[in-house]
C-alpha cells in the first residue's frame, strides 16, 4: 500500500529540519534539504516497520497544506 505524508521543512542553523505533519514524532535533520528529505524517508520507513511489528495503528496521511496570503 502506498501512502502519502506531508513533509514540513524548516531552515535551522545547521541546515534543515524535516517533520511529518500527520506524524509529528517523525523528525530528522540534514545539512541540505535533499539530505533531510532522504533521511525523513528512511526514518518514515523504519517507524512504519516498528509500528507494524508492535501492531500499532499507522497514521493515515494524505493531509494537504496550503499557504494563504493575507494583506496585513
Amino acid at each position: 500500500m502506498v501512502r502519502s505524508y506531508t513533509a514540513k521543512y524548516t531552515k535551522i542553523s545547521s541546515g534543515y529540519m524535516g517533520q511529518l505533519v500527520e506524524w509529528p514524532e517523525v523528525i530528522t535533520e540534514g545539512k541540505t534539504i535533499e539530505e533531510c528529505r532522504e533521511m525523513l524517508r528512511d526514518t518514515l520507513r523504519e517507524i512504519i516497520l516498528a509500528y507494524k511489528q508492535q501492531e500499532k495503528e499507522i497514521p493515515l496521511g494524505g493531509d494537504l497544506l496550503e499557504q494563504m496570503l493575507v494583506e496585513a
